[in-house]
């Protein structure tokens, strides 16, 4: 068998480096791994020293520079996860990383994928759907979440949440615009230049080795600050903390790349939904009480009814295209995701502390 060459960018990131080790756990001496960082995130750092032990190449450069991608040489397949992946990004502030990276980066890769004849897997996200058209749906509350009221005349509004039919039309913020820009420029590189390529629209990706933040990286944050203390809010929609969405654990994620992989011509132009769906699914008070039982511990919750920009109330995935195209599904509950990362900080205290506390 020939050695195959991965490259995934953002390769030191939470997922990038999960998906990294993950492919060289699975192909082992059948294939060389590299990851590729600009370690901007702080955090990044962190996961250097993991992906050396478990075999993974590590290139410093930024997919900004396109001399930076080309330096790792001839690739078979791309794992595209690099991403400013803050929906708050350009707000206030200059636009321009946001743009250099996830739209002139995703470019860049494109033209090594062109050059190279590699395959091409990118992450998306499900913000690319406009913020109007989720805020417009018609919801109701239950004691600890928001649900979606049956019956909404709209296409790709399903009875397990939203899937690939939703319309695209309208403003969903400059992250989304940038993914859903990039998915565009993809799909035309797959036709144009005979490469083979998937497209992901993830939901709300977690587990250990996520650096959280309040704009991205909900769950670990969530969790954190139970652990080593602090104050949080349940911002916008009264303050109530009934804002739900689906999670993914990235072992979940790697398990579909991997087959997509494995079967790139059946999947090759593919657009996909991919979350945890209905049954992995939480608001934020949910997210609250799962931290209590298995950190022990209960914190101040603050109570914001402005909503903020750029939010919505609700998002869960419809899996039911990937499901029926791959045969995979989320196997990771929500309980179980939860005391994972629990595990993880506390086991690793003093080296997070400073980073997310």
């Amino acid at each position: 068998m020939t050695k195959k060459r991965i490259l995934v960018t953002g390769g030191a990131g939470f997922v990038g480096s999960n998906m990294a080790l993950n492919f060289k756990r699975s192909y082992g001496e059948n294939a060389e791994v590299v990851s590729l960082d600009n370690l901007k995130r702080r955090g990044s750092e962190l996961n250097i020293t993991r992906l050396k032990s478990g075999g993974v190449d590590f290139f410093h450069g930024d997919i900004r520079q396109i001399e930076d991608i080309r330096a790792v040489g001839d690739i078979d397949l791309i794992v595209e996860c690099s991403a400013e992946p803050s929906v708050l990004a350009g707000y206030n502030s200059s636009p321009d990383y946001l743009m250099q990276t996830n739209l002139q980066g995703t470019i860049n890769c494109l033209d090594i994928a062109r050059a190279t004849q590699a395959d091409f897997i990118f992450l998306s996200t499900s913000r690319v759907y406009p913020i109007k058209t989720i805020n417009e749906l018609r919801y109701r509350e239950s004691d600890t979440r928001f649900k979606l009221e049956e019956g909404q005349d709209i296409p790709g509004v399903t009875k397990r949440g939203f899937s690939e039919e939703m319309s695209l039309s309208g403003v969903r913020s400059l992250y989304g615009a940038t993914k859903l820009c990039s998915e565009l420029i993809i799909q035309e590189y797959i036709e144009m230049y005979n490469i083979r390529g998937v497209i992901n629209r993830c939901a709300v990706l977690t587990g250990p080795w996520q650096m959280g933040k309040i704009d991205q990286g909900v769950i670990v944050l969530w969790v954190a600050r139970h652990l080593f203390g602090g104050e949080l809010g349940y911002f916008g929609y009264g303050g109530t903390g009934k804002q739900v969405r689906d999670i993914l654990h990235v072992e979940d994620l790697f398990q579909l790349l991997i087959t997509q992989y494995k079967n790139i011509d059946k999947h090759n132009g593919q657009v996909y939904n991919v979350g945890g769906g209905r049954e992995v699914s939480l608001s934020l008070c949910e997210l609250t009480g799962l931290c209590e039982k298995f950190s022990g511990k209960k914190i101040k919750i603050n109570a914001v009814k402005e909503t903020r920009v750029a939010d919505i109330p609700y998002y869960i995935t419809d899996n039911s295209k990937v499901e029926q195209s791959t045969g995979w599904s989320p196997s990771i509950s929500k309980e179980s995701i939860i005391e994972e990362i629990t595990g993880w900080v506390s086991d690793n205290k003093s080296l997070l502390k400073d980073i997310l506390s």
